[in-house]
């Protein structure tokens, strides 16, 4: 399984599309093998706009038809946008989990810890 080179990962499977130095806000989603395992997601519990959120804590909830699996933030900082598409159309997650299927943004105010796309992958071939 390959994995878009331009976003970092963390090691509970999301994404944040970000290159330190750049403007905020950034987007989250979830990664592809995540979605896969997880199999169709049916509803989000996502944060808010402007709920602060810390990396490596629990921030919302993803409800497939196998399982419930929480949500953690990538990146510390505050919520700024929801994806609206995605609360009406959960499967957005499993179709086009790097595009359209973003779950929030968030202005970025502390990152560590991210993965580069070749780590990720070692981490989910083990």
């Amino acid at each position: 399984m390959t994995f878009p080179e331009k976003l970092l990962y963390t090691p509970e499977h999301e994404w944040v599309d970000w290159v330190p130095g750049t403007p905020d806000p950034v987007a989250v989603g979830i990664t592809s093998y995540a979605a896969g395992s997880m199999g169709d997601i049916v509803f989000v519990d996502l944060p808010a706009a402007g709920t602060r959120v810390t990396s490596g804590e629990v921030c919302g909830e993803l409800e497939s038809t196998k399982s419930v699996s929480e949500l953690y933030a990538p990146v510390t900082g505050e919520v700024v946008e929801v994806n609206p598409a995605v609360v009406a159309d959960p499967s957005l997650v499993n179709n086009d989990p790097y595009g359209r299927g973003w779950l929030f943004k968030v202005a970025v105010e502390e990152a560590t810890g991210l993965l580069t796309a070749a780590k990720y992958a070692e981490l989910t071939e083990g």
